[in-house]
Formats: C-alpha cells, structure tokens, sequence
C-alpha cells in the first residue's frame, strides 16, 4: 500500500499475501478479482486480461518490467511463480506507451536473503475429472550469489460442451432461409511443466547488481472435439452436397517458450545506469484431422488436415541512466531525472498446410510466410516533488515501428509509423504533514496528510500483432471452400496494411489512505481513439474459390471514445462499524461507456466493453481456530455491442462467486480449500448480422462448472 501511495502515476501494487488467498490454479483467476481487470469468455474459460473493459491489445502485459514475447501466454504462469501483481492506469514514459487501457506488470518471486523452500501439492476437480498439480520454490544466499528457483507440473483435463442456433429469415417477408442447431462435446488433456528462476549477485556496493532470468515453460495436450448439425430447413444458399449431419476433429499441439532475460545495475556517484534485455524462442506445432458425415455407414462425406507451425524469435535491449538532481529531505524535496534507449526486434516465421480430401488449398499463398517488426524507442523523464505537497512527473516517449507481413504471391507490404508521446502525471498532497482530525470509527473526516490527488495526461497507442499481419486466410470448415459461404461462417485472413491506433487520454484520481492499512479511492478516465481497429465482415472476390465469399478481416475503421468512473474501498469492517466483526472489506465497481463515431447508435460501444464490472470481498480471520475464511462475488452485466450498421452481437451476464479455506496445521503445514465458480450458470452469447436483404441470427449457449481445489503447503 505504501509503494502505491508513493508512486506519481497511479498504481496498484497486489503482494503476495492477496495472491495466493484463493489457491487459484491460474494468473487469469487472480487478476478477475482487481479493480477493473475483466475476462473474456465463460467462467473458468477466459482469455487474457483486460483493464477497463476494453478489447485484446489494448492492455500492455509486462514480465519483470518487459513486454511478453510473441506467443507467450499469461496462463503459462502460476501464481506461485508470482511476487507481486503492478497495476498501471496510465503509460508513463519508462514503462511504455502501448497501453491505452493501461499496463499490468507481473513481477516473478524475487531473490531474498531469507531462505524459502516451499512445496504445493493441489487437486482440483471440475465436471467429473481430477486436475493435479504440484509447484515447487527455493530461494537462498551463497555468500554475495542469492538465487531463486521456481517449478510446476500440472495435468488438467476438461470436458464442455456447446449448442448453436442459427436462423436465417428474409428482411422482406420473414419467410425463413436457414434454421439450424449445432451441438459440440470437446474432450481435452493438457500438460504443462513450467520453470523459472532469478540468478543475482551483488557487485559490492548498494544497489549494485547483476541478475540472470532463465524461464522455460512447455505445454503440450490433445483434444477430440465431436459434433452434429441438424437442418430443419436447409440453406439454399450454400452447396447442399456439402452439408454435413455429424462430424469429429482430433487435434494436437505442442509449444515451448524459452527465455533468458538479464538486469545490470550500477551506481556512479548520485548517478544510476541499469540495462535489462534478453532473447527468447517461441515454438509451436499444431495439427488437426476433421472428418464429416452425411451417413456415417457411407463413410466420410470430406476429410480436412491441417498442419501449422510457428517460429518466433524476439530479442530486446534497454539502457537506461537516472540521476538525482536534487534533495532535501526535511523539505520533502526532491529532484531526479530519468532517460533511456530501447531495441526490440521480433521475427514469425509460420508453415502452414491445409490439405482437402488430400488435395492442397491456399496454393498461392505458399506454405511459409514470415512477418516481422522492429521497434525503438527513446524516452526522458523528470521526476520532481518540490515539497510534501506536490510530486511532478513529464515525460516524451518517441517510438519508431517498422512492421513487414506477407499478403499472396510473395508481396511483402510493409508498414513504418513514428509515435511522439507527451506525458504528465501531477500529485497533489492537500495537507501535506497536517493531521486534521477526523470522525470516530469511520475514516471520513476532512483532508488529511493520507489525502491525495493525480491527474495523467497521456498518449498512448495500440500496434497490430504480427499474426494480423499475415494475409493468408483461414477457411470456414462450416461452409467450405470453393463453394459460397455464409455471413455467420466467415472465412478469417490478415491484413498487412493495418495502421496502429492511437489514443490521447485524462485520468483523475482522488485517493484516502487509512490508519489501518485500506484506502478509499476514485478515479475518472477519457480516451480518444484514432484509427480504431476492428473486425470487419464482407463479401469479397477471393482467389481461393470462384464464387465471392464473405471474409473477416482487421480493417481501420475510424475514431473512438471512452469514459468511465472505478471506485475502490479496502478497509477493516470494524473501522466503519466499531464492534462489528475485524473483516477485511475488499470491493471494487467500474462503469463504462464508450462511443465508436462511424457506427451508428445504439450501442455502437468499443468491442468487449461491458457497461460495468464489480467486486465485493472479504477475509476474516478466526481467533478460537487456526482458520481463515473468505470469499469474492464478481458480477459482469449482460451487454450489447453494435460492430457496424449491419451487425450486433450480445453477451449475457457473468455472476461468478468463490471461497476458501485455510487450516493451519502448523507452522510448516496448512491445508488450503477452494471453490470458484459456486455458482456456475449457462454463458450465452448471440450474432445478429443483415446482409443481402437477410437477416443472419446465432446463438450460442456454454455451460460452465464448479472448480474444486484441494492444496497442501509445505514448507520444508
């Protein structure tokens, strides 16, 4: 709390304590529980986080103060592996200006000097199947060499299921085109074996270090997923012979992510140099092997294999110097400046082969495209508080992005955009060191010493992934190629031509600190968007079949606004009511809006932004037993989302509640219960899409499930 307190830039700071309260399997479980972090997806099944609602990429993801490399998910962490969890509402000048939405900086276990030696023995069970896991740390000194060492092993298997709907009637007379129902039953195993360490020595003077960060992280698993369509009136718009009534795809994959990043840091006088970089190999083989029945006594009606590997490699280098200009410590002043240099260089090299009844789709595309993206960057930062009152941050950030994709028959259109940023952050302190006193039991008095206020002005931006970047497409395995297709089974390819989206934003916050430890706190936020990127569906002239068929594509679509208000109370229940129960109160509540100018109303709202999110919490901590129990309610409303004149999709309500338990056995042992998702509902979603005087409608429903989790902690 204090580091937060401390910072210009807004920041929450989650320590160890918060994230290892629930027992979650995943990082994604951890961070659905802060302020303004939202899920895609169902329960239990969602995608990589998002701050303030807002879409993939938005959100700067950071390992250790650096950018993931390509490929490398979030998930492929444990929260055991994790220290803490750095929430950024606004880019600053060092950590970087690709965060629109903000940054989420996750910072692996450190090395101390006190010894640890931990081992976590976990069963989780959902839906009738068992997931173990075990995770293992280690952390001492040899003289002036400290080390830490992290592992975990995990088997997790899932069985879900899924039903689609899909009706098509004429905007004319309602007469009906298409009525459909699909169903899916998806068996899968995964296994994962994920290591990482932190290698320092001290190089003789404070602060002076050298710091090795070796990570390998190995992820392999197999699914069958088997399905069936049943046509109540069959859509004339497609081939008839190629309607399918049942089916099954079996698949497999396997991916690496290796990884060896460094830190050097050296005092000169009042001066600091620090270089971070590292390299890292991702590698991916997946492949896949669908079969299609019309009578299955008859035998396969179409036979698709596709095989598909990828090959990233990404090295980077910052140099950094930072300097004390000033300071007076019994004034509260002080004056540092702060300037850097920054390498990045990515590289994709993706095989990819998609054989029909044997014979090869996509021959003009060829079987190995490449894209790549090189980055620099230079940014200066002055750091001043003048006194207790006040604490200044300006900074310029300047990025240069050359990006290069592969579109068909060789072309290679490439990309180059430079990006000036001007950062502010200002906080202001009322009071300064003035005690003024305030309302017995609850905190709510005049402006104290624990007040403060920030206000950020910011530019920021949004790059394509280089995987968007690539033309070549995939095909709809609902509506195959060369025959038509239809607006709901779209064909999917990239675009080399994409341009990054920029955004200027405002943030204003009022925070309160209170004596016991919680805080109080409020914050407004406005962005303008440039250039929006977005999924677009039309229908297009394509070389890979002789009828037009309708393809998604990310296209530049126009500008874009959003707002919003997050709201944050921690603090000790008996601290508002004196004589009620010391729990530890953890909530959070978040609205949203936003507006995308070429769209028309309503709900022509930025793509996965719901309208609000919110959290309510609480701990409590037994005195008669060794026991602490405790249990989070998160609730997402249903929203609608209008992606053009012509298209909407909705999704509904998420109300995910889960507990825990924790026994301490004694001081070397504890056993630690926890249930997520109690409360386990259907996730439905819907696609409304007119195009050609018809209307398109889809729906959706998943069922989601309770997750059970039994951890024994060991320290050894």
């Amino acid at each position: 709390m204090e580091e937060r307190r401390q910072s210009t830039a807004a920041k929450i700071v989650i320590g160890r304590e918060e994230i290892e309260k629930f027992g979650d399997a995943t990082v994604g479980e951890v961070l659905k529980r802060l302020p303004g972090v939202t899920t895609p997806g169902a329960p239990g099944r969602g995608g990589a986080p998002r701050l303030r609602g807002l879409g993939s990429g938005y959100t700067q993801l950071l390992i250790d103060g650096q950018r993931i490399p390509p490929g490398f998910s979030l998930e492929s962490l444990t929260p055991d592996q994790i220290e803490r969890i750095e929430i950024l509402r606004a880019p600053t000048a060092e950590t970087g200006a690709r965060a629109i939405a903000g940054t989420i900086n996750i910072v692996t276990r450190e090395g101390f000097t006190k010894k640890i030696h931990d081992l976590r023995l976990s069963l989780g069970h959902e839906n009738g199947l068992n997931a173990p896991s075990v995770s293992w740390t280690r952390n001492d000194t040899i003289d002036t060499f400290i080390y830490n060492l992290s592992g975990s092993l995990s088997h997790t298997p899932r069985l879900s299921s899924s039903r689609t709907d899909t009706l098509a009637t004429t905007l004319a007379t309602g007469a009906t085109v298409q009525d459909a129902t699909g169903t899916s039953r998806t068996e899968e195993n995964r296994n994962s074996l994920h290591l990482t360490s932190r290698l320092q020595w001290r190089l003789g003077g404070p602060g002076d270090l050298f710091t090795l960060m070796p990570t390998l992280f190995y992820n392999e698993g197999r699914s069958r997923r088997s399905f069936d369509l049943s046509q109540r009136v069959q859509d004339t718009r497609t081939d008839s012979s190629d309607d399918y009534n049942s089916g099954f795809v079996e698949s497999s994959s396997r991916s690496s992510s290796q990884r060896v990043n460094f830190q050097w840091r050296q005092r000169m006088g009042l001066s600091r140099l620090e270089a971070h970089g590292g390299v890292g190999l991702y590698e991916s083989q997946s492949q896949s092997h669908r079969e299609e029945f019309r009578d299955v006594q008859l035998g396969a009606l179409r036979r698709v294999d596709d095989r598909n590997e990828v090959h990233d490699r990404s090295g980077n280098l910052t140099l950094k110097w930072s300097t004390l200009l000033g300071q007076a410590p019994e004034g509260g002043s002080e004056h540092s400046w702060v300037t850097g240099l920054e390498a990045e260089a990515l590289r994709r090299e993706e095989t990819r082969t998609t054989l029909q009844n044997g014979l090869p789709l996509l021959t003009e595309f060829g079987d190995n495209l490449q894209a790549a993206s090189t980055r620099l960057a230079a940014y200066t930062q002055d750091e001043w508080s003048p006194n207790r009152h006040w604490a200044f941050h300006a900074g310029l950030r300047w990025e240069s992005i050359s990006t290069r994709g592969e579109a068909a028959n060789g072309l290679t259109p490439e990309n180059r955009s430079s990006v000036w940023t001007p950062l502010v952050h200002l906080l202001w302190r009322p009071d300064g060191g003035t005690v003024h006193p305030v309302q017995p039991g609850w905190p709510m008095g005049g402006l104290g010493k624990r007040d403060q206020v920030r206000l950020s002005l910011t530019r920021s931006y949004r790059s394509p992934p280089l995987g968007v970047l690539i033309a070549r497409p995939s095909l709809n395995q609902r509506d195959p190629a060369p025959g038509p297709n239809t607006p709901t089974s779209p064909d999917s390819a990239g675009n080399p031509l994409l341009l990054p989206e920029l955004a200027r934003g405002i943030d204003l916050a009022f925070e309160r600190y209170l004596e016991g430890g919680g805080i109080l706190s409020a914050n407004l936020f406005a962005r303008r968007v440039q250039h929006l990127m977005r999924r677009v569906v039309g229908l297009e002239t394509v070389s890979w079949a002789p009828v037009p068929r309708w393809v998604a594509r990310q296209q530049n679509i126009g500008d874009a606004r959003t707002q919003g208000l997050e709201l944050e109370a921690k603090f000790r229940l008996d601290q508002a009511l004196p004589g009620a129960w010391p729990l530890e109160i953890r909530s959070n509540a978040s609205f949203y809006g936003s507006r995308v100018d070429n769209v028309p109303g309503p709900d022509n709202r930025l793509d996965s932004q719901p309208h609000a999110t919110g959290n309510l919490g609480f701990d409590y901590r037994l005195r008669s037993l060794p026991l602490t129990l405790g249990g989070n309610f998160n609730a997402v409303p249903s929203y609608r989302t209008r992606l053009s004149e012509e298209q909407a999709v909705t999704v509904s309500h998420k109300r995910v509640v889960d507990a825990y338990a924790l026994w301490t056995l004694s001081p070397s042992a504890a056993l630690r219960l926890m249930a997520s998702n109690l409360t386990a509902r259907d996730y439905h979603s819907t696609n409304t899409l007119d195009a050609l005087g018809i209307r398109n409608f889809s729906s959706t429903l998943s069922p989601t499930y309770v997750n059970w989790r039994a951890r024994l902690e060991l320290k050894l």
